[in-house]
This record gives C-alpha cells, sequence and structure tokens, in this order.
C-alpha cells in the first residue's frame, strides 16, 4: 500500500531545483575530472611513475598492447559528453565498465589515488541515479 500523502508543491519545486543545480555540478565534475586526467595517454603532461608489483605489470601490459588508447579514447568522449549535456544516458554508458575498472584497480592492485576514483564512482552513481528512467526505456 502506498502512502496517501504528499509534499507540497513548493518543496517538491525546490527539491526539484537542488537536483538540477547537483545534477549541474556532478556532471561538470565528472566530465572534466574524466577529460583532463585520461586525456593524458594522448599529451603526456601528467608524469607517470610506474608502480611496483602486479600493478605495474598490469599497467605495462594495458600500455605494451596500446590499449591504454582505447580506455583514453573512450574517457575522453564520455568525459565531453557530460559537461556538454549532450548524449548524458551514452556518456553515463560507455563511462560504466571503466569506472569499474579503474576502481577494482586502485582497490586490489594500488592503493594510491584511489580517493579520487571513489569521488569519480559516487558522482556517476549519482548522475546514473538522476537519469535513471532514461534507462528504465531500455529494460
Amino acid at each position: 500500500m502506498t502512502p496517501t500523502w504528499s509534499f507540497p508543491e513548493q518543496l517538491t519545486a525546490s527539491r526539484r531545483e537542488n537536483t538540477k543545480i547537483a545534477n549541474l555540478i556532478a556532471r561538470i565534475l565528472l566530465g572534466l575530472t574524466l577529460f583532463v586526467f585520461w586525456l593524458n595517454p594522448f599529451l603526456h603532461f601528467l608524469p607517470a611513475i610506474m608502480p611496483s608489483g602486479l600493478a605495474g605489470q598490469y599497467l605495462s601490459l594495458l600500455i605494451q598492447a596500446h590499449y591504454v588508447y582505447f580506455i583514453g579514447a573512450v574517457q575522453l568522449v564520455g568525459g565531453a559528453l557530460l559537461p556538454a549535456n549532450r548524449y548524458v544516458p551514452l556518456a553515463l554508458s560507455l563511462l560504466g565498465p571503466v569506472i569499474v575498472n579503474i576502481l577494482l584497480y586502485h582497490l586490489l592492485l594500488s592503493h594510491a589515488g584511489a580517493g579520487l576514483t571513489i569521488l569519480v564512482t559516487i558522482l556517476w552513481g549519482f548522475l546514473f541515479f538522476v537519469t535513471v528512467n532514461t534507462f528504465r526505456a531500455y529494460l
């Protein structure tokens, strides 16, 4: 049984406005983070220090196989679409698997940079939650 009460119209409008503002901030932060940090495979403007152990082996394999260019291109496209507010569901669909792999890398292989990765995951989750109605059409 669903509750019969509802929010007053003013509170609902205020809540919608706050969600729009949070959506804008999350899209810009996530998009710029992905665009700037993952433009690096193409321009090499951030110094890259190869970690030791399995994390270094994993990254060197990605670099030697040129797979890092594909990952960088996907992140670049997704990161450019989010602040532009164009094809946001497509951008979230492209970025979801990439963010999961980056999160697993930082949680399992190299803990350095895990904080930024968790922030990116939270921003992606919020944007997915806000746009979930778009995805429900395909379920």
